[in-house]
């Protein structure tokens, strides 16, 4: 089955991350390279996004489409990438999110 984690960054963890020190932030991005690195039989894709405030929203759900700068909500937590992975089960795909060592959210869809 294929699934696709999407990891979450609170505003509480970008903080955290915005303040710790050029070695320790580099150590936890060597933890995520690891990450992909241990699971790259079973990812597919990956890619990091861009921050919130890059993005464009389009609302077709109004009577005039409307196309905003930026989410059209304001959040405490935004995707900040993801993850398409291939696996038996949700079980395995759960193991997967359980050793992400970034961002504290890990929100697993199926593909269809």
């Amino acid at each position: 089955m294929k699934y696709v984690l999407m990891f979450v960054e609170t505003e509480e963890y970008a903080r955290e991350l915005a303040a710790m020190a050029d070695g320790e932030r580099q150590a936890a991005y060597e933890r995520v390279s690891e990450w992909f690195a241990r699971y790259s039989a079973q990812i597919s894709h990956h890619a990091h996004l861009k921050p919130a405030h890059t993005a464009t929203t389009l609302r077709l759900d109004a009577p005039d489409p409307l196309i905003t700068d930026g989410p059209f909500v304001e959040g405490k937590e935004v995707v900040s990438g993801y993850a398409e992975v291939e696996v038996a089960d949700l079980d395995e795909a759960l193991a997967l999110a359980r050793a992400w060592p970034a961002c504290p959210v890990v929100e697993i869809r199926p593909l269809t």
